[in-house]
């Protein structure tokens, strides 16, 4: 679906499910970046098993989740190749935050070019999400 959140379905049923990858947040789908890191995302994990360790629901009804394909940690991955921040938590700085220190560091993914891409929630604060209102 995006950078951060995937429509799995799980082995033995017919119905996929939406799994948002705890830790990471990737650009909006319409945000300078955001088809770029979508892709990254695709490319990952397109046609493969993947394994879900969840952790409960979002505000938004998506399962949370750590998603990893033979034991390598897609939001880490999404993470350390610069297509996704990580998430800052109220408490803390979240597991992700020195892979994201480093891609800026080495201009990986988003953070490449010269000005500074521009973090999913202040993107959101000002132009909104992407995504059309489920009905």
């Amino acid at each position: 679906m995006d950078g951060d959140t995937l429509l799995l379905v799980p082995q033995g049923q017919k119905e996929p499910v939406t799994v948002r990858i705890d830790g990471i947040d990737a650009p909006e789908t319409c945000q300078p970046g955001g088809e770029a890191s979508r892709d990254a995302m695709i490319r990952l994990v397109l046609r493969k098993t993947v394994q879900v360790q969840p952790f409960g629901q979002d505000h938004y009804g998506r399962q949370l989740a750590q998603v990893s394909i033979d034991e390598v940690d897609l939001g880490a991955e999404m993470v350390r190749s610069g297509m996704a921040w990580a998430y800052r938590y109220r408490v803390g700085a979240g597991p992700y935050a020195k892979l994201q220190k480093a891609a800026q560091k080495d201009k990986r993914g988003l953070f490449a070019a010269s000005d500074a891409a521009m973090a999913p929630p202040v993107f959101r604060k000002f132009h909104g999400t992407c995504h059309a209102p489920l009905n």
